[in-house]
């Protein structure tokens, strides 16, 4: 059946698999069990390719990209110059627009055909064991029987505050902030995470006056605290208003301005406030009260991506709204992980013999790796200082000043950035690792490597880093262990 027709021509189908959700990580599910031979569909409501696609990897990262190079040019001698300028924000904007695909998805239409599964676009509900409903955009009910496996990837929406005025103001989520098509005078951001710090990073850049209010008294609280001290150091360098320790009470629109009342009485005033507060999950209308589950619950799931809480196994869940690790390409592997897993179980095989290892997943939580793209940088994977703390487990730590490594300077004058490496001492390999500095996102993979591979210290000693290179700095850590 061709994709694009699909809404159309289905009343009552039966297939292997069902799919609920057609981003990246439902795609990907969607393909890995089409690959074991099963037959498939999704269903999605909005635009296929999700939330990465339209309104978060890709158009963030194409409006955080020009700031980071700019702040790279501006410390090299000889570019500097040149580089003194503000950016073209009309030129950036439209690359942000090209990333996005201009909000069309007919590339990953014509993906879903090359790889033969159907879609249907509408809402999709479960309808107890191994149903799916559609009301599908054009006024059809479609009613899908899967015979293996129901699989749940609508992943997570923007969790807003229960703030006074709140629906009044119409504010910014991250959607908004990410497809926005001109930079707003003043802008409020409320948040200290991720979200927080990329879009206040962009849009300073591209012209606004930002005020970060920040609850809690650092930024980025789950990494390394050296990592949020210098990413707010780059912030208030860009001329960023970073209030710590600061709660929003009440919210109002008066002329077009939104006016802000926080928790101390204080008051400000801007012409867009950005409510970066965390996620939830996207499951408030997606049937679970039908198959015994709550509405708006994340779903429990095993290193196999079951839902924990259903019988029989037939219904899996993927990608963030698992709630194990909130990134996409986290979510991608756990749907290569399930799509193999769902192809197994239906042929008969068991699922722990793969040539790739057993069928379960691991590396969503012992080595999650993430990059900040903000000016500087961060990436991190494995424990932080604080998480071997809070669990009671023994770690070495090793510090490094990454200004120190020869190939830093490579990036220009007045580099600041640091490195820690988080050593098992009793068995001798590295379980976290993070760096803070320009540049240090393309080190996260070689980091990543050392914590999934469990690799002995006395073998990294014999991976020899390129000079000179900002990646001199595996050396330099492992140096200073060995003292």
């Amino acid at each position: 059946m061709n994709a694009s027709a699909a809404g159309a021509a289905v009343r009552d189908r039966d297939y292997d698999v069902v799919v609920i959700g057609a981003g990246p990580v439902g795609e990907n599910v969607a393909d890995r069990v089409r690959a074991a031979g099963l037959t498939a569909v999704i269903v999605e409501r909005e635009l296929l390719g999700g939330e990465c696609s339209f309104w978060a990897c890709e158009p963030s990262k194409a409006l955080l990209r020009p700031v980071v190079a700019r702040a790279d040019a501006l410390r090299v001698p000889g570019l500097r110059e040149a580089a003194a300028g503000p950016l073209d924000v009309d030129a950036v904007l439209a690359h942000r627009d090209r990333m996005a695909s201009y909000w069309k998805d007919e590339s990953q239409v014509d993906w879903l055909d090359s790889v033969d599964v159907d879609l249907i676009r509408g809402h999709g509900r479960l309808d107890g064991p191994r149903r799916v409903t559609v009301h599908t955009q054009d006024g059809d009910l479609v009613r899908l029987t899967a015979r293996h496996a129901v699989v749940v990837s609508t992943g997570t929406g923007a969790a807003l505050p229960a703030i006074p005025g709140l629906d009044a103001v119409r504010p910014w989520t991250s959607r908004e902030a990410t497809s926005a098509d001109r930079a707003p005078g003043r802008l409020a951001v409320v948040g200290g995470g991720v979200v927080a710090v990329e879009m206040a990073t962009a849009w300073q850049a591209l012209g606004s006056q930002v005020t970060l209010l920040v609850r809690e008294d650092r930024l980025l609280r789950g990494m390394e605290p050296f990592a949020g001290e210098l990413v707010a150091d780059g912030l208030r360098e860009a001329g960023v208003d970073i209030r710590y320790d600061t709660s929003v009470a009440s919210l109002s629109r008066e002329d077009g301005e939104v006016r802000i009342t926080l928790a101390d009485g204080a008051e400000l005033a801007a012409d867009e406030i950005l409510l970066a507060t965390g996620r939830t999950p996207a499951t408030w209308d997606v049937g679970l009260e039908t198959v015994g589950l709550t509405p708006g619950d994340w779903l429990s799931v095993d290193d196999t991506f079951r839902v924990t809480a259903v019988p029989d196994g037939w219904l899996y869940a993927v990608g963030d709204v698992n709630g194990r690790a909130l990134l996409t390409h986290q979510g991608k592997y756990q749907a290569r992980i399930a799509g193999a897993v769902i192809g197994a179980r239906a042929k008969g095989e068991p699922v722990d013999d793969s040539r790739w290892g057993a069928h379960a997943a691991t590396a969503d939580s012992a080595a999650v790796p993430q990059v900040v793209f903000t000016v500087p940088e961060v990436a991190s994977v494995g424990l932080t200082t604080q998480e071997a703390e809070r669990t009671g487990r023994r770690v070495d730590v090793v510090d490094y000043d990454l200004a120190r490594v020869a190939g830093a300077h490579q990036y220009g004058e007045g580099y600041r950035g640091k490195a820690r490496m988080l050593v098992d001492p009793e068995r001798g390999t590295v379980v976290g690792v993070t760096f803070a500095g320009p540049g240090v996102g393309e080190l996260v993979h070689s980091a990543t490597f050392a914590v999934a591979g469990e690799i002995p210290l006395e073998r990294l000693w014999h991976a020899v880093p390129a000079f000179p290179t900002i990646g001199e700095v595996w050396l330099r850590l492992l140096e200073t262990y060995r003292g």
